[in-house]
């Protein structure tokens, strides 16, 4: 791996609004053109993405129009969708097709946790990757992880043959008991791997930091956005190869290279100040959802549960004096949408979560918030 910014194409900008199936493909083909002239070249998919269409919008935007040695791409085989062997075969042959290549730089059994794991050992999921790899079809297997540091123990010490691990690292999560970064990271720096960062702005919550934590920052490094301390927290860890970013704008992208294309670690002085930053984010944050959709494709009512959370969140820091603008986006949502209050509490979608978040109870309380005359 070279620099240390990837693409990752899990929040690509869109032709409209909420569908994130209708993805603007010139604004990526711009996007990717800025990032590999920058001297980027990693690139990070998955078969779920942005509603099955991410594969494709890589094929077009990248592989399409640059040699094929020129980036390096990483997808995922989707552990949670799995029911039989054969579904692996059918899954990466259909991947490898819609990215319009031959094989995968890196490949990673997606989302493992306690569940998907199981899954993953019942269908000898491990085997599989490593049979491609052997065919010539993957470069280097890896997976990427949702759970405690005690489950990662148990499956780098079952499978040494993984070549590296995709961990969500920032400097909110670090210290998060439900979330582990800090342990999980150290976990796999013990058994030597390298480590894929996902999630480093924490699904854009870290480039939108309040007030108070965005002026501490400016007092520290004035020509920084706040965005750039979350990358560069998780990019200055040692043994860290990589740190996605989810782009979703050229502006987005141009604000990462600049900050990326020569990169320096953080100074002692901004660790203090991301510590003192912590405790102010903290106190903000009602519902902590990064967005990453994981919950939707399961629910039996088709709540739109990132986008109400967003919208809670933001009418909670917000003095809307009687009358609140995100009550106005709840309504227009629920006319596409389940309301939420038509949830039934089968709770699929906190088996997914990869942040363990009490999906349930948030969603009563985005109901009273929006919901009540």
């Amino acid at each position: 791996m070279a620099k240390k910014l990837g693409f990752g194409c899990m929040r690509l900008p869109l032709t409209e609004a909420g569908n994130f199936a209708a993805v603007d493909t010139a604004a990526v083909e711009g996007m990717v053109d800025d990032f590999l002239a920058a001297g980027f070249t990693y690139f990070d998919t998955a078969y779920m993405y942005h509603d099955f269409r991410s594969e494709c919008v890589v094929r077009e935007a990248l592989v399409k129009r640059h040699d094929r040695d020129a980036f390096t791409l990483a997808s995922k085989l989707p552990t949670m969708f799995l029911k039989t062997e054969e579904d692996q075969e059918r899954i990466f042959g259909e991947q490898l097709e819609k990215c319009g290549v031959a094989y995968f730089d890196y490949y990673l059994l997606h989302n493992l946790n306690v569940t998907n794991y199981r899954i993953a050992e019942r269908l000898d999921s491990f085997g599989f990757i490593a049979r491609k790899k052997a065919e010539g079809r993957i470069r280097r297997i890896g997976f990427s992880f949702h759970d405690s540091a005690a489950l990662l123990d148990e499956i780098l010490t079952t499978h040494p043959e993984t070549e590296f691990v995709q961990l969500q690292i920032n400097y909110l999560d670090w210290d998060n008991e439900s979330i582990q970064s800090r342990k999980c990271y150290e976990t796999a720096r013990r058994h030597g791997k390298p480590v894929v960062v996902m999630e480093p702005v924490k699904g854009g919550a870290l480039a939108q930091v309040p007030q108070e934590a965005e002026r501490l920052f400016r007092s520290v490094r004035p020509d920084l956005s706040p965005a750039s301390w979350a990358i560069r927290y998780a990019a200055s860890l040692e043994g860290v190869a990589m740190v996605l970013s989810g782009m979703s704008s050229p502006r987005q992208m141009a604000d990462n290279i600049s900050y990326m294309r020569d990169f320096q670690p953080l100074t002692p002085d901004e660790h203090d100040a991301i510590a003192r930053a912590v405790q102010i984010i903290n106190r903000s944050i009602a519902i902590p959802c990064t967005a990453c959709r994981y919950c939707v494709a399961g629910c039996p009512r088709r709540i739109a549960i990132p986008e109400y959370f967003a919208l809670y969140n933001a009418d909670r820091q917000s003095l809307n004096n009687g009358f609140s603008v995100q009550g106005v986006y709840y309504a227009n949502l629920t006319q596409h949408h389940g309301k939420a209050s038509d949830c039934i509490g089968c709770r699929k979608c906190e088996k997914s979560c990869p942040q363990h978040l009490g999906i349930v109870e948030g969603l009563r309380k985005v109901a009273e918030t929006f919901e009540t005359a």
